[in-house]
Parts: structure tokens; sequence; C-alpha cells
């Protein structure tokens, strides 16, 4: 059975992408959310010559021969257009096999816990504590995570004085039985960082994500050395031998990479190996309510060293509009603090036919 058509639907922030075989079985996929108009592009002119007619069962193969044969354009967009492919085959076997993808790759569904991810800094730090206040109260999470610096700040605030307001007013507000967890977005020095991990570890936050410049591993490997909380990251990171370095020279103390900026799940799945192998629990970075958090639910029922939560998305359409109305029904319901991985085959969704109606359409097939 081999690849006989590549389809994608594309607006500037999705792309989603079909995948037809010769025997007509189908299956879908995303690639990376941002620009994906651009990625689509990428999908035909540099994934689907080399995917069609490849065999539609061997992901591992195709993950391996396109950074090959794209081997003087390594890095992120040829990650985030083979996600849409490979992605799209995992569905593919799953409806083939009866089985959500999970289980291909040798987990079961289960009920994940959640932690309830504010994307927001234009937000005061007594709203955002009173935001997550409700979520706990509504939705039952147990723990939060929220944004300190400014992204990619060099040291500045996002207003002077926020870091040190919100970190205390969101633990106040919340009460000691929730776990904290805050993302700094490369945007400190490590003596700045290190100076904001100590008020952090004083008022029980446990994760410190991206404390500072993601590229420069030894800033972040001082700052983990320095500090008694978990540093983390490495959701920017597509290259395999960058995340062998950042594991093998002991970086950070979780690692966060991102399916869709990885290149799919094979990749996805090498990565927590790795960090497996080197004791270290694998809590990928999911921040939006595409594709991304559907796969990452599977990825982490599949992998032996899962982190203690899945990354789950509070943000809806006042200010991502672009996610809303992606899917027939939407994989993403909260009970208790968790979400629930089904028994569905592949992914377990429907891309809604509305949405794709709209969307810009290509198409890349095998010669007859």
């Amino acid at each position: 059975m081999k690849i006989q058509r590549i389809e994608t639907f594309a607006d500037p922030f999705v792309a989603f992408v079909r995948v037809t075989t010769d025997s007509g079985h189908q299956g879908w996929g995303q690639t990376s959310t941002y620009h994906a108009d651009i990625t689509a592009q990428i999908v035909h002119r540099q994934v689907a010559p080399w995917a069609l007619g490849c065999a539609a069962d061997d992901m591992g193969g195709l993950s391996t021969l396109i950074p090959l044969r794209e081997h003087k354009f390594p890095g992120s967009y040829i990650m985030r257009a083979l996600c849409g492919v490979e992605t799209a085959l995992w569905d593919l076997q799953g409806k083939l096999h009866n089985k959500p993808v999970c289980e291909l790759l040798g987990g079961k569904p289960r009920a994940l816990r959640a932690y309830a991810s504010s994307m927001r800094r234009d937000i005061t730090p007594q709203d955002e504590a009173a935001r997550l206040l409700a979520l706990r109260d509504r939705d039952g999470f147990d723990a939060f995570k929220f944004r300190v610096g400014s992204e990619y700040g060099n040291d500045k605030d996002e207003w002077p004085g926020r870091t040190e307001a919100i970190v205390p007013a969101v633990r106040k507000a919340l009460g000691d039985q929730v776990e904290l967890l805050v993302d700094a977005n490369s945007c400190f020095s490590p003596k700045r960082a290190i100076e904001v991990g100590r008020m952090l570890q004083d008022n029980g936050v446990c994760h410190f994500e991206e404390p500072c410049l993601y590229w420069e591993m030894d800033q972040t490997r001082e700052v983990r050395e320095a500090l008694s909380l978990d540093v983390t990251g490495g959701e920017q990171d597509c290259l395999l031998p960058l995340w062998k370095h950042m594991i093998d020279t002991k970086v950070v103390d979780i690692i966060q990479p991102d399916v869709c900026y990885m290149g799919g799940m094979t990749r996805s799945m090498q990565v927590a190996h790795m960090g497996h192998a080197a004791g270290l629990p694998c809590t990928p970075h999911s921040a939006n309510l595409g594709m991304v958090t559907l796969f990452t639910m599977h990825l982490l029922c599949a992998i032996p060293n899962p982190g203690k939560y899945l990354e789950f998305s509070i943000e809806g359409a006042d200010y991502y509009p672009w996610q809303q109305n992606l899917f027939v029904r939407s994989p993403y319901d909260v009970h208790g603090g968790h979400v629930q991985v089904t028994e569905a085959p592949g992914w377990g969704v429907e891309i809604n036919p509305e949405w794709l109606q709209k969307a810009t359409y290509q198409c890349s097939e095998a010669a007859a």
C-alpha cells in the first residue's frame, strides 16, 4: 500500500493534511500552527516529492528519508511540514487496524492529568489569579502554568514588577494544594533567571520553563545547577543531535518536545526514549487546541517516561480565534482536571467540513 495523494487545507494559522493511498485509504494530520499557509507550500515542494509512492505504513522510514533528501534545509519548516504527512499516516494506520494511535505506539488510552496553561502576559496579576481560580473551581484543574518576564525580553519584564507581583498573587489565590508552573519564554540572563528562580522556589513553584535563550544551552544548564526546582525546556528544538546534546549534558530536568515542531510522532518518540535512558521525564509542549494537544495526549499514553501532566491551553476565542470550529466535536473535554484519550481509531477526531471548504486547497499526487 503506497502513498498516492497528499492534500493540504490551509489558512495562515492551521494546515490540515489528508493522505490517500493507492487502495483508497485515508488519514488526517496537521502541520504545526502559525504561518501554516507557508508550511503547506513546504509540504508540496519538499515533502510530497519524496513521500509519494512510499509505503504508507513506514512512518519511521519517511521520518528518516525527508531530512536526508532535504539536507540543505534542516530545521523548523521541514519538520513542521513533515509532521502533517507523518501524523496523517498514523491516523490512516489507526483506522486500518481499528486502534487509537497510542496503541499502535505500544500504549493504552487513559485519562491524563492536565495543567491549565495560560498564554497571556497582557493581564494583571490580580486578573490572572482570578481567572485561574475560576478554572480550578469549574474544571477541577490542580496545576497551572502562567507567564513571567517578557518573551525574549533581555531581562525586561512585561511591565516593571509584574513577575515579582504575579507569582505570590497566584499562589495566594489558588492556595497550597495546587502545583504552579511558570514559563519565561527565553526572557532572562542566567543571573536574573537565578534571582527569579529563587523567588519561585520561595513560593512553591515546581517548574521553571525556558528561563534563558533556548539556543544558549550553557546558560540554561547554569540556571538548572543553581536551583532546586525543575528547570525545563526543549519546545523549540527539532534536530535530534541537539536533543542528544541537551540530554547528555544535563541542560534541563524535564524535556519538552513539541510533536509538530519535531516532525511528528516518530521523532518525538525518539526524543522521549533518549530522555528515558537518561532518567528524564517528558512533558511535551502543546500550547493550543489544534491537533498538537491530541497528538501529545497519544504520545503521553505511549512513552515510558511521561511527565506528571498534559499541557492544556486555556485560551478561547478572544485570544485564539483561529482555533475555533476546527473539529466536528472537540476531543478536549476536561473533567476533574483530566482529559480522556478515547479508544476511537486513529486520532478519533473529525475535521470540520465547513472549515475545510474555506481553506486554501492544494494537492500533490503520484504519477499514474
